[in-house]
This record gives C-alpha cells, structure tokens and sequence, in this order.
C-alpha cells in the first residue's frame, strides 16, 4: 500500500480553516481572516513599454515561483482574450498589466520563462496568456493540487479559507474585464487573487508530499505546461445549446447558417455572440423554418429585433432552406473512437461487460485515494481500453494501452492492476 492509499482515508487532513495539516494529519480550525487589502496596496495598472519594462526587470530580479492570473471578459467580449494579467513574486511585489495597452507580454514572459509560474485553474488561462507571448516552462496548479489532494471545494476563494485562513472577496469575478478604466474595487479584486497564490502553492505541495501524491502532481503540471495549443474543434456550431430538439438535416443547416453569421457580427462588433442572437433563438429558427422575416419575428427570441436584422437572420435561414441534400450536414459527428457507452450493449455486450467491471474498479479506487475519478484517469481512456482491450490482458499489455492513450505514469502505476482484475473478471465471470 502506497503512503496515498494510506493517507487518503485519513479525513482529519480535510482542513476546515486556518494552517494546512500539519504532518500528523491534524488541523487547527479557527475562524477565517478576511483579506481586505494586498500588503503593499494596489499596485498601478501598467499601460505604457517604460513601466512594463520596470517591471519586466523587478520580476526576473526577484526570487521564487511567480504567482500568475488572467482576468478575460467571458460574456462580453468576443474570444477569450486576456484584458488584465497580474502577477507576484518575491522580491518584486505585485504587478497589473493592461494587455490592451501592452499587448506584445513576450519579453516579461521571457524573463520569467524558466520561474515555475503558479496558476489556479491553469488550463483556463494558459490559452489567452500566449495570445500575448506568456508562455511558461513550469507550472505548479493549485487547483488541481487541491483535486489531487481531495479537497472537496477547489475554487480559489475555498482553498485560501480552507487551506489559509483567509477569507477572499470575490464579489467581481463575473464583471467586464474590458471596461476601462478598471475601477479601484476590480483592481484590489485582481490584486488580493496572486496575493496569497504562493503560499497556497507551498502548503498544497507539502500536504501532497505528506500524502504521498507529489510526485504525481508534478507530472500533471509538467502534462499540462508541455501540452500543444488544442486544435481548433471541428464544426463548433454543432455545440448550440438545446441542439439535442434539432433532428432533421435541413434543420441542422439553419442551425448552422444562423451561428456561422452570428459568429461574423460578433466578431466584427467584437461582442459575445450570445449578445448578438440567443442560442435558444438559434434552435426555435431552426425547428420553425420561418417562410419569411414576417414569420421569424414571430418566434422567441426574435420579437425585439429590428426589421432590418430580422431580415439579415432570414437569409441565413432561406439559404439553408436552399442547399441541395447533398450539401446538408450529417445529423452527427464522425466518431473516432468508441460509440456512446448507451449503445455497448447492443454493439458488443462483452465490451459493455468490461466497461461496467472497469468503472466500478476506478470509482472505488478513486475513493480510496481520495481524488475525483476524472483525475485519476479519464473516462475516455477507460472506454478506449474497454472497448479495444489487448489481446492478452496483463499488466504489461494493460499498461502500454493507458500509457498509449495519454495517461501518465503515475496513473498507469495506479490504475493498471484493477483494470487488469476488471478486464479479467469480465471476461470470466463465475
């Protein structure tokens, strides 16, 4: 039995406020601090090359890991750009950047590439943090260190109370970043997000040591660091919410014309398409097939639009209504792995047999070492191994098809020996 398998069913580690767990597992509850203001105040947002450049070199100057946080204006704005990017280290304090004004980061991003950067939730900002030439070489995630740590709340403002103490306010995580200028309340919000990120990260690194987990967090992140930009995702139009109403292929196409436009407007009015044209709008124009605009205005979603609009939205639809069936899309993906585990049974009962076996083998080892299943290994990767298993289950074969599929070595380590019991039970089962 590993320290993790040891340690994860000690539930005194869960911390309910103030200091981490010290290394007999107990934990000091207390109530926590509110945390009203960063100790040096809040910084001056940096918006000209001079103060960037100051503040490029007080970064490489200092010492540590480098707290990192993305601000983006999700709702508001088209994409997922970075409108304000803050960082802290040691030595250099804290600093906001105004990436509108600054949008070229490339040369802070080099001066701190080889610093291990501390992000929260990292997968989220690490995309609109290259955008503008950030990228790091390491990476400690103090979110997923608190899943792999079992944490039951793993949010920001949870870790800092349960892990810390302190009490964050984060009453301005959900407003328009885009706004300029910032207004005093959002910059002390933005500020008081790296102020505590490192010491987070140090108690979450011991508390992982302590369970035995640290070495599989350090491969996670370095997954995470080294990872490629993801490819675009095929046909995004298919991801309109309410889709599953929308059956018909010629209803898929005006499904598709309508997003497809509404995409241009938003982003050449540089607004969030959802401000442009609802989805459930979208879904009603496509299962009406409005015969005019007359008839489109009609439908939920489009009572308030002008005639000139309503117009616009019904060339869309007219020129769905137009195609051929040979230019109307398929009423699905083409799917390049296993097919939904909903249709296993008929398909292949053995494999739904092995699926069933392998997914109560995972759960049950996830809660045994206290982290969530997802993190453990993906279900996409049980499937994949479950539907195609080797042809001679062991755990070398095993292995080698985890390992094939992406998972890391710690998880192979883990999850191998009840996949294989899984996998062997299946296929005997007397």
């Amino acid at each position: 039995m590993t320290d993790a398998h040891e340690t994860a069913a000690d539930r005194s580690l869960r911390t309910t406020g103030g200091a981490p767990p010290d290394d007999a597992g107990s934990s000091v509850s207390q109530a926590p601090t509110p945390l009203l203001e960063p100790r040096e105040g809040i910084p001056p947002v940096i918006a000209d090359a001079t103060a960037l450049a100051e503040v490029t070199a007080a970064f490489a100057a200092g010492h540590g890991p480098v707290a990192v946080d993305a601000e983006r204006a999700s709702g508001y704005r088209y994409g997922q750009r970075a409108y304000l990017v803050q960082l802290r280290r040691e030595g250099a304090g804290s600093a906001l950047i105004d990436p509108v004004a600054c949008p070229d980061l490339s040369g802070l991003g080099a001066a701190i590439a080889d610093v291990e950067w501390v992000l929260h939730a990292a997968t989220q900002d690490l995309p609109c943090l290259r955008e503008i030439g950030m990228v790091p070489t390491r990476i400690f995630d103090t979110e997923l260190a608190g899943r792999l740590a079992g944490f039951p709340r793993v949010g920001l403002g949870a870790m800092v109370e349960n892990v810390l103490g302190f009490v964050l306010e984060k009453g301005h995580s959900a407003v328009d970043w885009s706004t300029r200028p910032l207004p005093e309340p959002w910059l002390r919000y933005a500020a008081l997000d790296v102020e505590l990120l490192v010491d987070l990260r140090d108690a979450l690194e011991k508390e992982l040591d302590r369970q035995g987990k640290l070495e599989w967090a350090r491969q996670e992140f370095d997954a995470i660091a080294s990872a490629p930009p993801p490819e675009p995702r095929k046909d995004p139009w298919r991801r309109t919410s309410g889709m599953h109403k929308v059956r018909r292929r010629r209803q898929l196409a005006v499904v598709r014309e309508l997003w497809q436009a509404r995409d241009r407007i938003a982003q050449r009015r540089d607004v969030s398409p959802g401000k442009v044209l609802g989805d459930a709008a979208i879904v009603e124009a496509a299962l009406a097939l409005p015969a005019d605009a007359q008839a489109l205005a009609g439908l939920n979603g489009f009572g308030r639009v002008s005639r000139r609009q309503l117009e616009q939205w019904q060339v869309s639809v007219d020129r769905a209504k137009a195609l051929s069936e040979s230019q109307l899309p398929q009423p699905g993906q083409p799917v390049t792995g296993p097919p939904p585990p909903r249709a296993w049974a008929d398909k292949d009962p053995a494999a739904a047999a092995r699926l069933s076996a392998a997914r109560a083998a995972v759960t049950a080892l996830a809660e045994q070492l206290a982290m969530p299943q997802e993190n453990l290994i993906t279900p996409d990767t049980v499937r994949r191994v479950c539907w195609e298993p080797p042809a001679a289950v062991d755990a070398g074969t095993v292995g080698a098809a985890l390992a094939g599929h992406g998972a890391r070595p710690w998880q192979v380590e883990q999850v191998t020996p009840v996949l294989v019991t899984a996998l062997t039970s299946a296929a005997d089962p007397r």
